[in-house]
This record gives structure tokens, C-alpha cells and sequence, in this order.
């Protein structure tokens, strides 16, 4: 796979982009809008321009992307009308929500072939969204387009199918059918759209093997970079932690998370007289409520409490003693790696994306599914917590420092677009 591995912070050609698909939040924090916002800086940074063409209102951003030079904001016109009909529960939102980005996204074809035209773009960057309909089809040819996805609809129909009996149990019957319905569309619409990529940026090789599996696409036209994490949001606790020591859950309560395996782990080590709490952290999905599946769990050593604000996230994991990450399909899992930045080892499948590469003295990787490792790997760790807990929390806020840091993130991504495009800045075909 290509990527760039030098010392430099220079590019050797900086580029002018045209970002599209998700940007950053109002405020600073993790999840999707906090990889855009530190993406867009490290490329900044690094001396490439960026228009990125967002399809939403305008709206606050953080200020180290607002004041930043070499990005220009550009917006579209989705306005969400909360309080209407459509807009009444999460799953018409959902709906109605991909609807206008659809609206908006088409609108600022325009203003893309536009700047386009008084100054040429060397790449389109469509980030997070596999099936934007913002790139104008005249540009195709012209422009090389690098899509960087944080998932796939192929895959989470799977398992939002798979799991339809527990869907069940947790939310009405329609809501399911609805979910099912637009993600099965979606899912034909992402295999047509992904194939005019002449660049895949897989934020792991698990994802890139589902995505090559599932849509056909060649694997010599990706590169595996993970996301970024803003360190500095998280400090090492060199402290002990209370007792009994917290085995967080954290992330969305939804299809293909593995709920239902962390309410059987919570069960495993009550009977296994493990001295831990399970507790988990994380609201519903817009369309999918796996919340009802956790009543199971037993009150002697597990709580559930809800969704918290992203500001709280680092004092969450500064608390805490592991980390459980327990689905069944998970392109990357950003929590893993914040959770590492805070000094904190992890327990996760085989399909958590931000697991691979990570030392295993840190990181104990199982099977999915598999309840009794999972069990087994959460108590060897507390173990070996209490017998070397500094030496432990240094060597996973340096996996995270090594693996995720943004500016090699960053300088990664660059090397991959200078690779893609030449040395003379035309595309050199697909040498990855």
C-alpha cells in the first residue's frame, strides 16, 4: 500500500482541494466532525489549500480551522425544519436529514465547477460519505477523486439484518423496515459511486477488506491510513483509580456495537467473582435504539448512564481502568484510540479497525462474539493493571502518539495525494 513516511513537513507540491462530504462541528470534540476538523488542519498545515464545500448552513466553527488560511468554507443550503412532521422521531429525521444533504450536495455542483474554473483543483477530497452527489460529473475525467469513508452501508445493513431480533426486542417493528429500506438503497448508490474513486483512503485494513469484498473494488487503488486523534484532549493518569476498577463501554447503543455481548460479559465476570464494574456510556443511533437490551444488565456490577456531552469524554476515560470495544463491524472505533491517549489499555474484536498495529501488551484482541475471552482478556489486564499500572498507561498513550497522532496522520494523507497525482502534478495513474 502507498503512503509517505518522510521526516518533512512540506509537501512537495502543495494542492489546491476541493473537500467534500462531512466537516467540523461547532465546537471542538471526537466522532466524525472532530477527524474532519483535525484533517483539514494537518492538510493546511502542511501548505495544501482546501475549499471545502459543506452542504449545511453556516455555522460556528473551531476557531483553529476558522482562522486558517489556506481553508475557505463554502455552504450549502440544508435547512432542517425540527418541528415538522417529518423531523418528529429519529428515524424520519435520519431520513429527512439525507434527503436535504442530498438537495444541498447536488446544489453546490455549481459552485464546485465554478471555483473549479478560475483556479483548477488538483484533487477532490470526498471525505465520510461514500455516495455524495456534490462532484459534478463533467469533473470526473479531469480530476482525480479520493474518497475517504468512515463506513459503509453494505456493511451496516448486514448487520442491522442480522441482528433483526434484537432490533425488535429494542425498537418498533417500522423503524427497522424504514432503516432497512433507505440503507439498502443507499448501499446500491455507494457500490455505483465508489468505483469513479481513483483513490480509496481506508482508515483500516479490516475496513479496506470489507469494502474490496463488498464493492468490488481493486485493491490496488487504496491506501490504509487510521484516523487522527487530537492528543492533547487527553492526558496520561499517572494516579490509581478508584475501586472497583471501571471497565468502560463507550460509543453508540445500536446495531453491530455488540450490546448484547457486553450485558453477557457484565453476567461473565459477576460470576467469575472478577472485582470490576462494567459501565457503559453511549445514547441510541438516529436509527437504530439498542438502549432496552441493557435493562439485562446486573445491577452488582454494571450500570448504564447514558449519553454524554463530547466535552466529557477525556475526564470519562481518565477515570476509567479498560476499555471494552465489543462489535461486531467497526471500521475504525475512534473511542479505542482516545481511550489509548489517555493512557488506557483495551480489550476489542478482531473487527475493531483502530486495533490493528497496536502492541499487544496494551491491546488484547478476540474474537467476535466471543463472550468467555472477552471475560477472560478484561481480567488478565486488570491483573497485570494492578501489578504495573504506570508502565501499562505509558505504553498505550505511546502506541497512540505512534499510530495516531495528526501530524503523521496528516503527512501520510499527503504522501498518499502526491503519490496518486506525480511529481509534475498530473495523475500518475494508480501506483498503490
Amino acid at each position: 500500500m502507498g503512503s509517505s513516511n518522510g521526516s518533512s513537513n512540506v509537501p512537495r507540491r502543495p494542492l489546491r482541494i476541493a473537500w467534500l462530504g462531512a466537516g467540523p462541528g461547532m465546537r471542538e470534540s471526537g466522532g466524525v466532525p472532530g477527524v474532519a476538523t483535525d484533517l483539514l488542519q494537518g492538510l493546511a498545515r502542511r501548505g495544501h489549500r482546501i475549499d471545502c464545500l459543506l452542504p449545511g448552513r453556516a455555522r460556528e466553527l473551531p476557531e483553529r480551522v476558522r482562522e486558517e488560511r489556506n481553508i475557505a468554507f463554502v455552504w450549502g443550503t440544508a435547512e432542517r425544519h425540527r418541528r415538522r412532521w417529518y423531523n418528529r422521531t429519529r428515524i424520519t429525521a435520519f431520513a429527512s436529514g439525507l434527503l436535504l444533504r442530498g438537495v444541498a450536495s447536488v446544489r453546490l455542483r455549481r459552485e464546485v465547477l465554478r471555483r473549479h474554473r478560475q483556479e483548477p483543483y488538483d484533487v477532490i477530497y470526498q471525505f465520510s460519505n461514500i455516495e455524495s452527489l456534490a462532484v459534478p460529473a463533467r469533473l470526473r475525467r479531469a480530476v482525480p477523486l479520493v474518497i475517504h469513508p468512515e463506513t459503509h452501508i453494505r456493511g451496516e445493513l448486514r448487520f442491522l439484518i442480522s441482528e433483526r431480533r434484537l432490533a425488535r426486542r429494542s425498537q418498533p417493528t417500522y423503524a427497522f423496515v424504514l432503516a432497512a429500506l433507505v440503507m439498502s438503497v443507499r448501499a446500491v448508490v455507494q457500490r455505483r459511486r465508489i468505483r469513479h474513486a481513483d483513490l480509496l483512503v481506508c482508515i483500516s485494513s479490516v475496513f479496506r477488506d470489507h469494502l474490496v469484498a463488498d464493492c468490488r473494488f481493486p485493491i490496488e487503488r487504496t491506501v490504509v491510513i487510521p484516523n487522527p486523534v487530537r492528543l492533547e484532549r487527553f492526558t496520561e493518569s499517572h494516579g490509581e483509580r478508584g475501586e472497583p476498577p471501571i471497565v468502560l463501554v463507550l460509543g453508540r447503543v445500536s446495531v453491530r456495537k455488540g450490546v448484547e455481548d457486553v450485558v453477557a460479559v457484565a453476567h461473565a465476570l459477576l460470576e467469575r467473582g472478577v472485582d470490576a464494574r462494567v459501565r457503559v456510556v453511549g445514547g441510541p443511533s438516529m436509527w437504530s435504539d439498542y438502549t432496552k437490551l441493557l435493562d439485562e444488565l446486573p445491577a452488582e456490577n454494571a450500570e448504564y448512564v447514558g449519553r454524554i456531552a463530547p466535552p466529557e469524554i477525556p475526564a470519562e476515560l481518565a477515570r476509567s481502568d479498560v476499555l471494552l470495544a465489543a462489535s461486531k463491524y467497526e471500521p475504525f472505533g475512534l473511542t479505542v484510540a482516545e481511550a489509548l491517549a489517555a493512557g488506557m489499555p483495551v480489550v476489542a474484536t478482531s473487527e475493531v479497525g483502530a486495533g490493528e498495529d497496536v502492541d499487544a501488551a496494551v491491546l488484547a484482541r478476540v474474537r467476535p462474539g466471543d463472550v468467555g475471552a472477552m471475560a477472560s482478556a478484561i481480567a488478565e489486564m486488570l491483573e497485570r493493571l494492578r501489578a504495573e499500572p504506570r508502565e501499562l498507561r505509558a505504553v498505550a498513550r505511546a502506541e497512540a502518539e505512534r499510530l495516531f497522532a495528526s501530524e503523521r496522520v496528516c503527512e501520510r494523507i499527503s504522501g498518499a495525494l502526491e503519490t496518486l497525482l506525480g511529481g509534475d502534478g498530473a495523475p500518475a495513474g494508480h501506483p498503490f
